[in-house]
Parts: structure tokens; C-alpha cells; sequence
């Protein structure tokens, strides 16, 4: 079984950077690819971004297109998420999933394990 646990989460403000990490506690190659999800108060959870462990591409939802930037390091089974030009609107509990790639491209998965998700807040 997969575990994942989240971290580097805090309070920014807009226009700042902060990068998320994603541990996993042991590598499984039936979970080929790895996903950011964010889910802000009052509203589901959405898509931000997806990475295939063996060939490293990516998938990005277009609110964060040209802002964040998602990275993978099989040796430490780590997956980050550098977040740049933060806006108050990326404010959201963000988590870390794995799952079965099921299109390359664009990528996308189905993901059917999940970390406990760790807050970003962006103030104006």
C-alpha cells in the first residue's frame, strides 16, 4: 500500500513562492503516475497538476500553467510542486495522490490514493 504525507504548506503573500513535497512511503510501479489536487473552502476538489514517474511528463490545469512546476525524484519517491506568483485564489488544502495512468496526453490518472493534504494561504 501507497502512503503519502504532504509538507511545506504555510501562509504567503501574493506574488510569493512556496514549494510542496510529496513523500511516499513506498514506490509501486502499478501507480505510475503522481498528482496535485487542491480543494479551497465551499468548492470541490480540482485538478492542479500530474507527473508519470518513468518518462516525467506533465499535465497542468490552466489556472496554473506557467506557474507552478511539478517534479519528481524516483531515488527519494518524492513528487514537488513549486508554486510561483501565488494569488489569494490558489488558497486551498492541497494533496498529494497516486494512480494508474489511464491517457498520455494529455497525462491523466486515475488516483485511488491519497495524502491527508497540507494548507496553502495566500494573502492579498
Amino acid at each position: 500500500q501507497v502512503q503519502l504525507a504532504e509538507s511545506g504548506g504555510g501562509l504567503v503573500q501574493a506574488g510569493d513562492s512556496l514549494r510542496l513535497s510529496c513523500a511516499a512511503s513506498a514506490r509501486t510501479f502499478s501507480r505510475n503516475v503522481m498528482g496535485w489536487f487542491r480543494q479551497a473552502p465551499g468548492k470541490e476538489r480540482e485538478f492542479v497538476a500530474a507527473i508519470s514517474w518513468s518518462s516525467g511528463s506533465t499535465n497542468y490545469a490552466d489556472s496554473v500553467k506557467g506557474r507552478f512546476t511539478v517534479s519528481r525524484d524516483g531515488a527519494k519517491n518524492t513528487v514537488d510542486l513549486q508554486m510561483n506568483s501565488l494569488k489569494p485564489e490558489d488558497t486551498a488544502v492541497y494533496y498529494c495522490a497516486a494512480g494508474v495512468r489511464i491517457a498520455v496526453a494529455p497525462l491523466r490518472a486515475r488516483f485511488d490514493y491519497w495524502g491527508q493534504g497540507t494548507q496553502v494561504t495566500v494573502s492579498s
